[in-house]
């Protein structure tokens, strides 16, 4: 899987694949996990580099702060949660919507 391919864009592009396998009989809530799982991975690999950079820059991150220390575990979990949440969002949207296609449509386009 490329890694510069935004989250729900990879989804959109395995619509072909999600297709045939709701052809050969799979439910849509494991094809949902799937794709998920494959996109939170990801995520928190970003979010761990994220968060090991904005420890590494905590000096610099220091002067520019005002009201707040530079080590503030409460403002890092609420931005690791909130970005949690929203790749979990671009991730689930398309899963749903590829799931939601009619299979024969989607091979026959494909």
């Amino acid at each position: 899987m490329h890694l510069r391919r935004p989250l729900g864009f990879g989804a959109a592009q395995r619509t072909r694949e999600l297709g045939i396998r709701r052809a050969l009989g799979a439910d849509s809530s494991p094809i949902v996990s799937l794709v998920i799982g494959q996109g939170l991975r990801r995520a928190a690999a970003g979010i761990v580099i994220g968060l090991a950079g904005s420890f590494a820059l905590t000096r610099f991150l220091q002067s520019l702060l005002f009201g707040i220390g530079a080590f503030d575990p409460p403002v890092f979990a609420s931005v690791t949660l909130l970005l949690f949440g929203v790749a979990t969002a671009a991730c689930y949207i398309p899963a749903r919507r590829a799931t939601r296609l009619d299979p024969t449509v989607v091979l026959r386009d494909a």
